[in-house]
C-alpha cells in the first residue's frame, strides 16, 4: 500500500475550494499523473456522491485507467475512489477554513492487488514525488479562483 498525506494553505474560499475539487474532472489541472479525467454519464447532472468518471494516469512510464467515485462530499471534505483490476486509489481531501484562505489535508491510498503488490517499493517513491508536484500545481489552481 502507498499512502501519503500532505497539509498545506492556500488562498481561496474553503467553500469555493470545494465546489470546484467535487469536480474530480478537474483533475486535469491540478493532477501531474492525470493525463485525462472525463465524466461518466450526463455532464449536465449535476456533481454528488454516485457521480463517476474515466481517468487515465501516467506515472514515469506507466499509463494506468481508474474508474473514480465521488462517495463522500461534506462542507468540507470530498472523498474520490479509484478502481481497475490492479488496484484501489482513494483521494480524501479536506477543506478547512484558516486565517488567510484554506487549509488543505490531501491524503491519497493506493492499494494494489494481485501481482501489482511487488511494485509496492517503487510505486511509493514516486508517489513521493509526485505529491510535492501535488501541492504544487494544487496550490497553484485553487488560488486562481
Amino acid at each position: 500500500m502507498v499512502h501519503v498525506i500532505r497539509t498545506f494553505e492556500v488562498q481561496v474560499n474553503p467553500s469555493v475550494a470545494i465546489e470546484y475539487l467535487k469536480d474530480f474532472g478537474h483533475a486535469e489541472q491540478w493532477d501531474p499523473g492525470t493525463v485525462s479525467c472525463t465524466r461518466i454519464g450526463a455532464d449536465s447532472d449535476p456533481v454528488q456522491v454516485g457521480s463517476r468518471w474515466h481517468n487515465v494516469s501516467k506515472l514515469i512510464a506507466i499509463k494506468t485507467e481508474l474508474e473514480y467515485e465521488l462517495v463522500e462530499l461534506e462542507p468540507q471534505r470530498v472523498v474520490f475512489v479509484g478502481t481497475n483490476k490492479t488496484a484501489t486509489s482513494k483521494d480524501d481531501i479536506r477543506v478547512e477554513p484558516s486565517t488567510t484562505g484554506a487549509t488543505i489535508t490531501y491524503e491519497a491510498t493506493v492499494t494494489f492487488n494481485g501481482l501489482a503488490k511487488l511494485s509496492e517499493p517503487v510505486m511509493n517513491l514516486i508517489f513521493l514525488k509526485l505529491a510535492k508536484d501535488t501541492v504544487r500545481d494544487l496550490t497553484k489552481t485553487l488560488e486562481t479562483l
